[in-house]
């Protein structure tokens, strides 16, 4: 396809996955209960995305208890009481909070990766969580005998040892979900603390080469869980020039929910470096309406008038489940939603000629 398409990662989970998470969050089943249902969860994901004609597939994060805390999921080093995410609905998620040294990652992002590559018949993308999401971990008044200085040089270390993982298992990206940018506008308005964010992740970054920087992406959205969002009340036009900051070969930004494309698209425009990758969202997940391929299309010959061709791809706004409870899309309706992203790119994709 001329104009590669991508997706973000998570899909909803089958209903006898995400009972039996629940149960065992309560401890009513044991993990070893847990892990034939995560195999035919992946196999069956698999099959079904390749069966929409993605180039591109994930494993639908269907293993991960969430797209932040995977690394860190039962780490006796934590205790729950940590930073709260309040979403638009009234919802909210609780990270846990850092209760003592040294900071090591459970969980790495290529196990996840090599499991998938035994079903896989095409290229996969892996999704990692960023450095500055989980340096939200380490509480405000400190952890006795663990500065925060060799919290975060732990913290660099082990996010380069997620992504590096990933691109020696032979990923064809590796994306960062930075979806607390946003997030940071609305907690710190002087943007001191989406600064600090930016930074700690390239410091992540330039331990990379610039050809594999080329293989590494970052994911924006505003939060996408149970329907809700945690920040789309933040204006885009903050976030986006400190975006580009970020040392990577590919952006993937929502875009298909906002209420002025146009004026995001000429942020964009503005900002994105000549050697930086677009995946513009074509697909809103967390409207239960499944697009049409040709407003797919329209979508993406909007974004053409403002990214150069070469620089063009599309994907969809965020991930369909980003935790692992989320049963608020129905699984058929992500996968249509996707059929629809191929589609209508590639309807584009005539439409220019390409």
């Amino acid at each position: 396809m001329p104009i590669p398409t991508e997706p973000i990662g998570s899909i909803p989970r089958p209903p006898e996955l995400v009972a039996a998470t629940r149960q065992l969050a309560s401890g009513q089943i044991s993990l070893d209960t847990m892990r034939p249902l995560y195999e035919r969860a992946v196999r069956d994901t698999i099959r079904r995305f390749e069966a929409t004609g993605s180039p591109v597939i994930t494993d639908g994060e269907q293993s991960k208890p969430s797209f932040v805390t995977y690394p860190i999921h039962g780490l006796e080093t934590l205790v729950p009481d940590g930073v709260t995410i309040a979403f638009a609905d009234g919802h909210v998620r609780q990270l846990p909070r850092l209760a003592r040294g040294p900071f090591r990652y459970r969980t790495y992002a290529d196990t996840f990766l090599a499991e998938a590559k035994k079903h896989a018949r095409v290229p996969i993308k892996q999704a990692v969580i960023s450095a500055s999401a989980l340096s939200l971990l380490y509480p405000q008044d400190g952890v006795p005998g663990y500065p925060r200085e060799a919290f975060l040089d732990d913290l660099v270390r082990e996010a380069e040892r997620d992504i590096r993982g990933c691109l020696t298992q032979g990923a064809h990206a590796v994306q960062i979900d930075f979806t607390e940018g946003r997030l940071a506008i609305k907690l710190d308005a002087t943007k001191q603390l989406l600064g600090a964010f930016v930074g700690l992740n390239n410091r992540v970054l330039e331990r990379f080469t610039r050809a594999e920087r080329k293989r590494i992406g970052v994911h924006t959205c505003p939060g996408g869980d149970k329907d809700s969002t945690h920040s789309a009340d933040v204006d885009y036009g903050q976030l986006l020039p400190s975006l580009f900051d970020l040392n990577v070969g590919n952006f993937y930004i929502q875009l298909a929910s906002e209420k002025d494309r146009g004026r995001v698209l000429g942020i964009i425009k503005e900002h994105a470096k000549p050697d930086q990758k677009i995946f513009v969202g074509v697909i809103d997940p967390i409207n239960s309406r499944i697009e049409t391929p040709e407003e797919v299309r329209d979508r993406v010959l909007e974004a053409a008038e403002f990214i150069p061709l070469p620089q063009l791809g599309t994907t969809d706004d965020c991930g369909f489940a980003p935790f692992g409870d989320d049963a608020s899309t129905a699984r058929d309706t992500a996968f249509e939603k996707i059929s629809a992203r191929v589609a209508g790119t590639k309807l584009a994709a005539q439409a220019l000629r390409v």
